[in-house]
């Protein structure tokens, strides 16, 4: 049996999320997702000078963090920690942790070698906490892989 949730569709439910009216929602989602593409544009175009791989890491982690702010907006802060800890998600949740870890190692540790490799797993954790709001989009990944693998 189809619940009432899933009969309202996305919208009544996106506006049930919070009490923030659907326009203000929009309008901060755009000012997360536009942050994240200036931290974006802005780390990489330091990475060039001395010190830009700290600089790099510190701005790439601001542009995930705004990426995820983003989405907060649209569906609301609950339910995206709710969504967050979903089984299906988890892993990816865990691999989340690699902000913190990104950030260590770029400004209290000085290790550049591991703050690239830290960059690469938040690339890699978003991507697939990303795909698990598409439907099958990770068997899709998972079988491209292993079919260019074997």
């Amino acid at each position: 049996m189809i619940s009432d949730k899933e009969e309202q569709g996305l919208t009544p439910q996106v506006l049930d999320a919070s009490s923030l009216s659907f326009n203000t929602r929009l309008k901060w989602f755009a000012i997360c997702f536009v942050s994240g593409i200036f931290f974006c544009i802005l780390g990489t175009g330091l990475l060039c000078l001395p010190g830009g791989i700290k600089l790099f890491a510190v701005f790439y982690t601001f542009e995930n963090t705004a990426a995820l702010a983003s989405t907060c907006f649209l569906m609301g802060p609950v339910k995206q920690l709710k969504k967050m800890f979903e089984t299906m998600r988890l892993l990816a949740t865990v691999m989340l942790l690699c902000f913190v870890l990104t950030l260590c190692t770029a400004l209290w540790w000085h290790e550049k070698g591991l703050a690239v490799l830290f960059c690469r797993l938040q690339f890699l954790s978003m991507t697939w906490y990303s795909l698990s709001y598409i439907p099958y989009a990770r068997d899709a990944v998972i079988k491209c892989c292993s079919s260019l693998l074997s």
